[in-house]
């Protein structure tokens, strides 16, 4: 009888402590899944974080644009810095033409931000691509874009307005509105 008795108590023992194993390690993992909840929390809002700087910069970068461009379009000789062209145009015509780049860079930066969608970024361009000033300044500034890395966002966008400035010369339709095929995504 004693045998048994050491036996089941030998048995208990080793349950009891194979027990309190199971548990620390249920605890640990308990333990560690709220310290990786915790880290991947923390994560989202460092990027959620930095998102929100990253947009702050565009628009401060965009309000420093503007007052550059300001500024230029205010004094023919500060114009005369942004001369890129491969033609000469008069100052009437620059004047303009840094306006069209105002009018472009502030949707751009909309779209960055998300202030608009692709689709409404889309619209604008349709709508803006109707002035003819504004499509003069777009083939001036061709071989601008054209220095762009071709797999950037505005690089992109860029085709997106060529494709589309091209659908709407080669329509013989009224309504402009309807031409091109907004993106999708």
């Amino acid at each position: 009888m004693t045998t048994q008795r050491t036996g089941i108590r030998g048995l208990r023992a080793v349950a009891a402590a194979g027990m309190g194993v199971v548990t620390g390690v249920v605890t640990t993992l308990a333990a560690q899944r709220h310290a990786l909840d915790a880290l991947r929390l923390r994560i989202e809002y460092l990027e959620q974080q930095a998102q929100t700087q990253r947009d702050t910069n565009r628009a401060l970068q965009q309000r420093l644009h503007w007052e550059l461009l300001s500024k230029a379009m205010d004094d023919p000789e500060l114009a005369e810095v942004l001369d890129t062209y491969d033609e000469p145009f008069s100052t009437k015509k620059q004047r303009q033409f840094l306006f069209a780049n105002a009018l472009y860079t502030n949707a751009l930066c909309y779209y960055r931000i998300g202030n608009i969608s692709r689709e409404e970024f889309f619209g604008f361009v349709r709508g803006i691509l109707q002035n003819r000033i504004f499509r003069e300044y777009w083939y001036a500034t061709r071989p601008h874009r054209a220095t762009l890395i071709d797999s950037s966002e505005e690089a992109e966008l860029g085709r997106m307005v060529d494709d589309l400035l091209r659908q709407l010369e080669e329509t013989d339709m009224d309504e402009w509105w309807v031409v091109g095929e907004p993106p999708s995504t």
